[in-house]
């Protein structure tokens, strides 16, 4: 049903392949739009806007690391670290 695309990079102006695998992902999402950037500067977006974003310390509440998450923690809810998060999540 899908088939890997060409695509051009708006920020950069190369081309970079919408593979079947994302646009499957993408309709599972409910994603209608194509991306109009390649992995590499959607990756460089990404870590602009979280450079902005305010960071709160926090303790993970599984393994005791010091980390940063981007919300205020709450006394008595658990925070995880960004590796203990991923194993928490549920694989399908």
């Amino acid at each position: 049903m899908y088939q890997d695309e060409k695509l051009v990079c708006e920020d950069c102006g190369s081309e970079f392949i919408f593979t079947a695998g994302e646009q499957e992902f993408y309709a599972e999402k409910g994603l209608v739009n194509k991306p109009k950037r390649c992995p590499e500067c959607r990756k460089k977006r990404r870590q602009t806007f979280r450079r902005r974003r305010k960071m709160y310390d926090a303790v993970c509440s599984k393994c005791g690391a010091q980390t940063q998450v981007p919300f205020k923690p709450i006394p008595g809810k658990e925070v995880y670290c960004k590796d203990c998060f991923t194993k928490e999540q549920p694989s399908e």
